[in-house]
This record gives C-alpha cells, sequence and structure tokens, in this order.
C-alpha cells in the first residue's frame, strides 16, 4: 500500500518540483495549500490568491488533489503576535524561525496526520537522514550551500523529522528549476518570494507601523551622551544596522543599544565598539533536535541566514567563539552544527 505524503505547495517553484518528485516516487501524494495570512497592507498587496491559484494549477498538472488549510487564527497568535511582542521588547525576532517550528512541522504536521497522511513534505532546501526507529533522524545540511534553509529549521523536533520529506534538499536551485521546466510545471521560472515570510514584499517597518502606536524619540551618542538626531520608533531600530538613522555628516554611525522605556536609540562611528564584539554568546530557550551539544568539543555556529560557519564551544547556554565575532540583535537565532548535522540551537539574548 503506498504511503499518503501531503506536500505542502506554496505557488513557488520549489514546492511544485516537490510533489512532482513524490508522485515519481510512488508516493499518493495530496497538494496542501496553507492559508496562514491574507490581509492587505498599504502600499503592499498580500499575494496569497496570486499563490493558492498557482499551487492548485499545478496540482491538476500533476493529476492530485488539492486541499486549503486555513491556519490563519493560529498564524497571527503564534507567528504574528510573536513577532509583534518580540520588537516591542526591544528584540529583533525571526518569524521564518516560527512559522516552521509551530505552523508547517507543528499544525500542517498534525492536521496532515488527522487527515490521513502518513507523512509530510516540503519544499525547503535541507536533507534528512533517517538513522533507525531507535535513534530517530537527523537535519542535514541542503547540497545547496548558497540556498540551505536548515537555519530557519533548527528548531523542527526530532518526532517531526521521523514524518518529514525534503524532496529537493538534494539539489540545486538551477537544476531545481531545470526540473521543473523540463516537466512542463508553471512555477518553474516564477521570481522566488521577497520579504516578510506571510506578507511578501513590504517592509517591516510598514508592517509593524499597522500594528503599533509609535513616536519620536532621540538618537544618542553612546560615547559621548551627546543628542545628535531623532528617530521615529525606537522600535524599528535593530542592532548593527547603520541604514536609515538620518544622522547626518562625518563618519556612519550604527546602533549599539536601545532603551524601549525612554524610547531612544544608542548609536556609535567605532566599529570597534564594545557593544558589536564578543567572544561569547548568551542564550536563551535552547533546542536541540537530538542529544545537546557535549562540553569540550568543537561545533559551528551560524550567527546569520548564509553567515559563514563559525568554530565554537557550548557550556550550557552559552556559545564560546574561536574569536571575537560581530554580534547578533538580541531576539535573532543562533544555530549550531557539527559537520553537515544541525544540532540546534537557541536565541540571542546579549
Amino acid at each position: 500500500m503506498k504511503e499518503i505524503v501531503f506536500v505542502g505547495v506554496s505557488g513557488g517553484v520549489d514546492s511544485s518540483l516537490s510533489a512532482a518528485l513524490l508522485v515519481e516516487a510512488g508516493y499518493d501524494v495530496v497538494g496542501v495549500y496553507m492559508k496562514n495570512w491574507t490581509t492587505d497592507l498599504p502600499g503592499a498587496k498580500c499575494p496569497w490568491a496570486e499563490d493558492l491559484a498557482d499551487a492548485k494549477r499545478v496540482t491538476v498538472q500533476l493529476g492530485i488533489p488539492f486541499k486549503v488549510f486555513d491556519f490563519q487564527k493560529k498564524y497571527r497568535s503564534l507567528v504574528v503576535d510573536y513577532m509583534i511582542s518580540e520588537y516591542q521588547a526591544g528584540r529583533t525576532p525571526n518569524p521564518d524561525i516560527m512559522c516552521n517550528q509551530e505552523i508547517k512541522f507543528g499544525l500542517f504536521l498534525q492536521t496532515a496526520l488527522t487527515n490521513g497522511a502518513n507523512l509530510i513534505a516540503t519544499g525547503h532546501y535541507a536533507q534528512v537522514e533517517t538513522r533507525n526507529k531507535r535513534r530517530g533522524a537527523r537535519l542535514l545540511k541542503a547540497k545547496d550551500a548558497n540556498k540551505d534553509q536548515t537555519y530557519f529549521l533548527y528548531r523542527v523536533t526530532e518526532k517531526a523529522l521521523t514524518q518529514t520529506l525534503f524532496p529537493i534538499g538534494h539539489l540545486t536551485k538551477p537544476q531545481v528549476r531545470a526540473e521543473a521546466a523540463k516537466r512542463g510545471l508553471i512555477t518553474a521560472h516564477k521570481k522566488d518570494s521577497q520579504g516578510i515570510c506571510f506578507v511578501g514584499s513590504v517592509g517591516i517597518r510598514d508592517f509593524l507601523s499597522q500594528f503599533i502606536k509609535t513616536a519620536p524619540g532621540n538618537i544618542i551618542d553612546k560615547d559621548t551622551g551627546k543628542i545628535i538626531g531623532r528617530h521615529d520608533g525606537a522600535i524599528f531600530y535593530t542592532f548593527g544596522q547603520r541604514h536609515g538613522l538620518s544622522v547626518g555628516g562625518g563618519l556612519p554611525y550604527y546602533v549599539v543599544g536601545k532603551n524601549m522605556a525612554n524610547n531612544e536609540v544608542y548609536v556609535s562611528t567605532n566599529l570597534n565598539h564594545k557593544s558589536f564584539w564578543h567572544n561569547e554568546i548568551q542564550l536563551t530557550d535552547l533546542h536541540w533536535i537530538n542529544e545537546p551539544a557535549a562540553a569540550n568539543k568543537t561545533y559551528q555556529v551560524r550567527l546569520r541566514h548564509r553567515a559563514s560557519l563559525i568554530d565554537c564551544q557550548i557550556e550550557s547556554n552559552t556559545i564560546k567563539l574561536a574569536s571575537a565575532e560581530r554580534i547578533i540583535a538580541p531576539g535573532q537565532s543562533a544555530v549550531i552544527y557539527d559537520g553537515e548535522v544541525v544540532l540546534g540551537g537557541g536565541i540571542v539574548c546579549t
């Protein structure tokens, strides 16, 4: 009897080819569009209707059933409200990571299994190594290092991985487009989506402005204590940010801190400022996919999507870096790797 796979089809080329490959591999495939966000914002139309139409066209091409799972309420509470509250607290969250944890490999997986699926699949650039029933599965990097999405997947559970397929993880992006074109898929040459994961091309400032009341405040030179400019809301500024400060003349300024209670943004022209560079990173909300990282062993950490891997060691909730690195904004994620294997990671708190 064929295994039933519910594949998330987003209307893009990656999920389209994933569905096609699953059909060719002999699975009983059902295409599912996750309706997560449908709200238009001023000057930015949410592309959900077009994506839904493309997803349905692909399933018609492939001759597979098509379903729509409406996750809007849960998405708002689990992803959007989380993102807004994090910005209000002065942190810089990553909604893509939360979407994967709560929606795609949480709610979608649960709903698919309830509706008769044995497995789910998505178009992520990642790979799963299934070991055995006792040892479960591990998350591995994708073949295409430039498109690898494991940074966004580190909070997925081992149990979810044992029930998940990543059909294009062994392919590069050019290969995906070529294989989609060879099969005549209508999304073969469709551009990749940009911007906030669930909204589209709208910027984070425009998005937050629809939900949060902001007020102007002072931009303060961290080294001298002098007020050197004004901002339109501390919530919009991220640690390390250079552009958008509107502080004219001289050397460029960088954001080195914020005081949300006083609505103040602190900046410096000194790229060697002590706020920027650290040998240690403190994490909170740690998540290990399989077993926790071992002490006194060298691993690698990725501090930003597509950033170079940095040698490190793990002690409790502290990452000790091999050399001082420019720190990332609180609220972002640090992801730990052991070669090709994704171990897990946590949220940066300092």
